[in-house]
């Protein structure tokens, strides 16, 4: 694929599900002062094209932290990364940084929206960033902006925007350039329940109906409603890797 092109099947020649995220003994310590804290000890798992997957763990469990390391926004201690099965940690920092704009989507739980630019601006910031004329990813990000129920709220500050909607501005703002994989760590984390579920529907619509793969953290029990499959972290390990 180039850039953020997304293939249309999930499925090799063979007709067998394919993995678009394999990780390998994944290890991660953290060095404060005199003392190593070990926040992942060596995780290994895949996730396949489309799936759905959902971390999940108690807090200091290592799910924000195997989050960051697949995303490529922070590297691993020890272990391997392949994404489309590319060697993503043998990328250099620029590298790294271009493979995350063309391939990968981010919402976090405070939203990380840009106060002085109205919803659509913000929307289109990753186009704009990749070189895509204005004019196109106006229109780009207006339908999608349309398609998370924001039609009428594109031109708003986010000062003038719910908690929700903002996080549906976020939302849109991490599927703008057609990303292979999206992230998410802990979405609902600022939002009531109603709002909250909410979200989780828009990540399953999107999920279901463009086939997206989702990488999502939360704590929330009730959230694997809307999980294909669950990988529950302790202690840095995978304590349970289950269908849903």
């Amino acid at each position: 694929m180039e850039g953020g092109e997304r293939e249309d099947s999930g499925f090799n020649e063979g007709g067998m599900k394919m993995a678009i995220i394999e990780v390998s003994d994944l290890k991660k310590t953290y060095h404060m002062g005199d003392v190593d804290v070990n926040a992942l000890n060596g995780v290994s798992f895949s996730v396949e094209m489309g799936e759905f997957v959902g971390v999940m763990g108690y807090s200091g469990s290592g799910k924000s932290t195997l989050l960051h390391m697949v995303g490529l926004l922070d590297p691993p201690s020890a272990g391997s990364i392949h994404i489309d099965h590319m060697d993503v940690l043998s990328l250099s920092d620029a590298e790294k940084t271009i493979f995350r704009l063309n391939r990968f989507g981010f919402v976090f739980q405070d939203y990380a929206l840009v106060q002085e630019l109205t919803a659509l601006e913000n929307v289109i910031l990753p186009s704009v960033a990749m070189g895509i004329p204005m004019e196109m990813s106006i229109g780009s990000g207006s339908e999608i902006l349309a398609e998370v129920g924001l039609d009428q709220r594109m031109e708003h500050l986010p000062s003038a925007l719910s908690g929700g909607e903002q996080q549906r501005v976020a939302v849109a703002r991490a599927i703008m350039n057609q990303p292979n994989i999206l992230f998410a760590d802990e979405p609902c984390a600022n939002l009531d329940t109603l709002n909250s579920r909410h979200v989780l529907e828009l990540f399953r619509k999107i999920n279901k109906e463009k086939k997206q793969t989702v990488m999502m953290v939360s704590h929330e029990e009730w959230h694997q409603e809307f999980f294909d499959r669950l990988i529950r972290l302790k202690d840095g390990v995978i304590e349970e890797d289950r269908m849903l």
